[in-house]
């Protein structure tokens, strides 16, 4: 049985732009290799993250339409943090879309964001470390 998920997709037009936005917002690039015809392989995460995501230039027309809609419209990214204050100035210094204030719930602190793309992202703090899913 597979022990973790390594890295999943993420799709984009342009991979210096996208891998300038990441590194702006505190991501680390942990791999780009030029693979040939303009593709590369490049791997982004925040430091110390195992999962990491493959940044993905969108190759045909479907691959295109389907920037900043993989998630179908929801937040499907979740960036979890142990310095929300930090982090949420570091977003806002970047320019990023905010969606709503960071809010207070149950499970922890939250705020909706959106990469230049459109996808929404979650920065969370969560009150409880158990929570995270980590078992910390």
């Amino acid at each position: 049985m597979p022990v973790r998920i390594s890295h999943f997709s993420l799709l984009i037009p342009d991979y210096d732009i996208a891998l300038d936005f990441f590194l702006s917002i505190g991501f680390e690039c942990r791999e780009d290799t030029d693979l040939g015809n303009g593709k590369r392989w490049v791997r982004i995460a925040p430091p110390g993250a195992q999962t990491e995501i493959l940044l993905a230039r969108a190759a045909e027309d479907r691959q295109s339409r389907s920037i900043g809609e993989q998630g179908g419209g929801r937040v499907w990214l979740f960036l979890e943090t142990e310095d929300f204050a930090s982090d949420y100035e570091r977003l806002k210094a970047a320019n990023v879309e905010f969606e709503t204030p960071p809010r207070d719930e149950p499970y922890g602190r939250v705020v909706v964001w959106k990469d230049p793309w459109g996808n929404r992202w979650d920065l969370i703090e969560y009150a409880c470390p158990d929570l995270s899913g980590t078992g910390n």
